[in-house]
């Protein structure tokens, strides 16, 4: 299910909401790592006892679209283009696992 919204319409929308309430000035690279790992750790909190049901579904959504939200402002404020960095890392991860040793295994690339 996608939205139609491209990556820089979102970023857009992301900067203007930001703008509007004049934050920016609190968006340094290490405010926006730190608030990643944050809202990363209560992401985990919804699994902390089990899978969540369908009635933390929203709440487990809501927890990633904050990850998602500062890992963007966190890109953009780098100067970063996220499509382009996931696809780098993506190459880069596609030779360390390749597909004939990396199959079905959850083991780390130097132990395949």
């Amino acid at each position: 299910m996608l939205s139609g919204v491209t990556l820089d319409e979102l970023r857009s929308e992301l900067r203007a909401f930001v703008a509007e309430r004049d934050w920016a000035r609190f968006h340094s690279p290490e405010n926006l790592a730190k608030s990643v790992s944050i809202e990363a750790a209560e992401l985990l909190e919804e699994f902390q006892w089990g899978a969540p049901g369908d009635e933390k579904r929203q709440d487990v959504l809501d927890e990633l679209a904050d990850v998602f939200t500062y890992c963007l402002m966190l890109a953009d404020v780098m100067g970063a283009d996220p499509v382009e960095i996931v696809r780098d890392k993506l190459r880069r991860t596609r030779e360390k696992y390749p597909v004939d040793r990396a199959r079905g295994r959850s083991a780390k690339y130097d132990e395949l």
